[in-house]
């Protein structure tokens, strides 16, 4: 079985996209309707634009889920998903390429969590780290007896699980899994702690959206993060994106999860190579694919 998977934020690059938009009037199309629907010119950014302004949150997400979207509807006749996947704000770009969402709801609730989450992150000074070489219950062992906000956000691949909390908690949790023995304890560049208890005033902000938005019945079922199994039922694929905000990526338990369903293929779409690394270090002989518009 083919499974189609999605990045999330950190695949972005300048100039994502632009072949697309040179090559194929359907992406044309939809980028264009992407400019008019945020009430910006997000291509000038993706294009053209500098590492500052693509860094920004409220682009970052909505020009991942435009390059990977777009990518899946220009393949047409060629993507035949028999199941999907997304990492954090993949999983949108994933209901949208299995049909539960349209283009244009998409967008708009990807735009809604970006600024959501830019809001959250304003609110408290708040932070992420890589715990690399330690094993996942060491970890939240440790995150578990610290005094303060600190959790398992992403669980990424065995031996690589990203933490998420205060900016205070987080560095005496870096401190005490390097005494652990953890390979490395790398705080990472971004805005807040996303997947953890800070993010709930944006969870509860795009709960409102997500509940007005109608969503279809998908084509194939979709491993969400939140239970790292198939879903397929409209009404629970809501109510796990409406948790994903607070809740740990749950990717090493997903990529397990599809290889045993049958997944003997994993095409990634969108920018990067993340989640195909991610897949390998599960099996280093695994196929993997990046999506790629036909010369």
């Amino acid at each position: 079985m083919k499974a189609y998977v999605f990045p999330g934020q950190g695949a972005q690059f300048i100039g994502m996209g632009k072949d697309l938009y040179d090559q194929s009037p359907l992406a044309k199309s939809l980028f264009d309707q992407a400019n008019s629907i945020l009430g910006f010119n997000i291509t000038d950014i993706m294009f053209h634009g500098t590492d500052e302004q693509l860094k920004e949150t409220k682009v970052t997400q909505p020009a991942i889920f435009l390059h990977s979207v777009i990518l899946a509807k220009v393949l047409g006749d060629d993507f035949k998903p028999e199941m999907v996947a997304g990492h954090s704000l993949g999983e949108l770009s994933a209901l949208v390429a299995n049909g539960v969402l349209n283009f244009e709801d998409g967008l708009k609730l990807v735009s809604k969590r970006a600024l959501a989450m830019q809001k959250a992150c304003e609110a408290e000074p708040s932070t992420m780290a890589a715990i690399l070489g330690l094993d996942d219950a060491i970890v939240e062992e440790a995150c578990a007896a610290i005094d303060g906000v600190v959790v398992a956000a992403n669980y990424n691949c065995p031996g690589q699980l990203v933490i998420s909390g205060s900016v205070s908690a987080i560095d005496e949790a870096c401190e005490v899994l390097t005494e652990k023995g953890a390979r490395r304890a790398l705080k990472l560049p971004v805005g807040g702690a996303f997947h953890s208890p800070l993010m709930e005033p944006a969870r509860a902000e795009l709960a409102a959206a997500i509940e007005a938005t109608t969503f279809g019945v998908p084509s194939c079922p979709i491993y969400q993060n939140v239970t790292a199994s198939a879903v397929t039922d409209p009404a629970e694929i809501k109510k796990n994106l409406i948790a994903q905000l607070t809740a740990p990526v749950r990717w090493t338990q997903t990529m397990n999860q599809m290889i045993a369903d049958g997944c003997s293929e994993v095409v990634e779409v969108g920018p990067g190579k993340v989640l195909q690394g991610l897949f390998k270090k599960i099996d280093r002989k695994f196929p993997t694919a990046s999506a790629a518009l036909e010369a």
